[in-house]
């Protein structure tokens, strides 16, 4: 291939100097018509002859940076690093240490990429545009990228090359760009800081297949932008993590930030006063961002809208009245999650958390609110195992089915592990230390179930004994009854012997 490409240079050479020479000639020889006549010729016998065709992409559009230029250079910069054949890199850093080093090209060398089988033959070109001197502007340097590629490949490099490069420099910036986590202050204002979490999905403490399950959501939200479009439903999606506390919760929604390079939102609904301040506050939000709302269940009492519906006819005053309907209310935040307001923003993720499912207002868990219910439960084996992989990097110890043996037997959160295995460096010792406290568990549980045993005996007892005196009761009042009759019965024998004497006695 080397051999046949180099021919066909030097003949595309040798053509192209014949031409200068042959216009050179007839700028000298020539009448001005027919020199514009025959240079008009030459470059269209140039152009259909010429194999190569050349895209330049510049630095900069007037006073405005070339975005293209941009997406170029982050794109090249991923394959020059392994390009073994360059002989002259440029390698520059903009962190603070030091680590994290871009590779890119030299002005002046030349790589090759192949995209679909098509070659692209990239340089970076350097140039030095002389300023105007009358308004005090110096020279500076322009620099660009040129592609060049068989005239044949136009249209692929037009409509599906440069636009693969752009795509893809998109999204290796949100994959490197910082992420910051927002807090509401003042009603309707977003306070950011940096968000430098460290959990990841291969660090969080949760059985494989629902980690699995939840990433492949992710990435199929992130993908479904135009299928969203076509439903006629706002890029969104829902997530409602329930369970008790110290169960991972919040490391979930940090892995999901860091998995998405998604900035995170922290609404607190009892820094806001009204709706219209709830409003403007997610209307604030960038695309591609995380709102949360933690402890969903207890942040805030929200009524539903039917009673809101109720509070606001009997309110007779009318200031009495706009302050209740300025009052956050569960509508008021329904209308962002499903309503109107949720086509406000793209490719979001809304998370609620609470301790207590059951607790919930229905209306927040009917379908389409929230699309996927995450329930965050106690410790299991599985997760043990990732914890320990990741405080003291191993995947097996003697320990372990001991271990694994009380976890099956006691309840016990993931941070309750991860607090004794952070204790000590020693693997031995941090796991002796987590043996004893499940060992502790075991005999708290077992006391308290044998407590519970014996109230519930106790409690049977005591019906017992009830039900005991009630029909010893019932035996004393139905003797009593008895007797009465008897007494009863007596008298009445008595008066009609008296009588009968006494009617026999009259008679006589």
């Amino acid at each position: 291939m080397a051999p046949s490409y180099d021919k066909t240079i030097a003949t595309a050479a040798s053509l192209a100097a014949s031409l200068m020479l042959v216009r050179s000639l007839a700028s000298e020889l020539l009448p001005s018509e027919l020199r514009d006549a025959l240079s008009s010729a030459l470059a269209s016998l140039r152009s259909r002859m010429t194999w190569q065709h050349t895209i330049v992409i510049e630095e900069t559009e007037g006073w405005s940076g070339n975005r293209v230029y941009g997406a170029v250079k982050a794109y090249l910069a991923t394959r020059t690093s392994a390009n073994l054949s360059m002989q002259r890199l440029r390698v520059s850093s903009t962190e603070e240490d030091a680590k994290k080093m871009v590779v890119s090209m030299e002005a002046g060398e030349e790589m090759v990429d192949l995209y679909e089988g098509v070659e692209f033959r990239w340089c970076l070109v350097t140039r030095e545009v002389k300023g105007d001197p009358n308004n005090g502007g110096g020279a500076r340097e322009v620099r660009s990228y040129e592609v060049s590629f068989h005239k044949r490949s136009k249209e692929k490099a037009l409509k599906e090359y440069l636009p693969f490069i752009v795509a893809t420099a998109k999204a290796i910036k949100d994959q490197e760009r910082s992420l910051s986590i927002y807090m509401n202050e003042y009603g309707d204002e977003w306070s950011p800081i940096d968000l430098q979490h460290p959990s990841t999905f291969d660090t969080l403490a949760m059985d494989r297949k629902q980690k699995q399950s939840i990433v492949d959501d992710l990435d199929r939200f992130i993908k479904r932008k135009d299928y969203y479009r076509r439903i006629g439903k706002a890029w969104k999606r829902g997530y409602l993590l329930y369970g008790p506390p110290g169960t991972g919760k919040s490391s979930l929604i940090a892995a999901i930030a860091n998995h998405l390079r998604f900035n995170i939102y922290d609404l607190e609904l009892t820094g806001v006063d009204s709706n219209s301040d709830l409003r403007r506050l997610l209307v604030g939000m960038t695309n591609r961002s995380i709102l949360v709302v933690e402890d969903i269940d207890c942040t805030i009492e929200l009524k539903q809208r039917e009673e809101e519906d109720e509070e606001h006819a009997t309110k007779s005053n009318p200031t009495e009245k706009k302050k209740a309907e300025d009052k956050v209310t569960l509508s008021g935040l329904l209308n962002f999650v499903d309503g109107l307001w949720s086509t406000s923003g793209e490719e979001r993720i809304i998370i609620f958390t609470t301790n207590y499912k059951e607790r919930l207002d229905p209306a927040l868990l009917r379908p389409g609110r929230m699309d996927m219910h995450i329930h965050m439960g106690y410790c299991t084996t599985e997760a043990f195992r990732i914890l320990a992989n990741n405080y003291h990097s191993i995947d097996y110890h003697v320990a372990y089915p001991e271990i694994e043996a009380l976890i099956e037997e006691v309840t016990v959160t993931p941070a309750e592990v991860a607090e004794v295995l952070m204790r000590s460096d020693d693997t031995d010792a941090a796991l002796h230390d987590l043996v004893k406290l499940l060992k502790l568990k075991k005999i708290d549980a077992t006391k308290i179930e044998t407590e519970s045993k014996q109230a519930e005996e106790k409690k049977d007892t005591n019906e017992t004994k009830t039900q005991s005196m009630q029909v010893d009761e019932k035996k004393v009042v139905a003797e009593i009854k008895t007797e009465c009759v008897q007494v009863e019965g007596k008298k009445n024998d008595k008066k009609v012997v008296v009588k009968n004497d006494f009617t026999e006695n009259g008679s006589g």
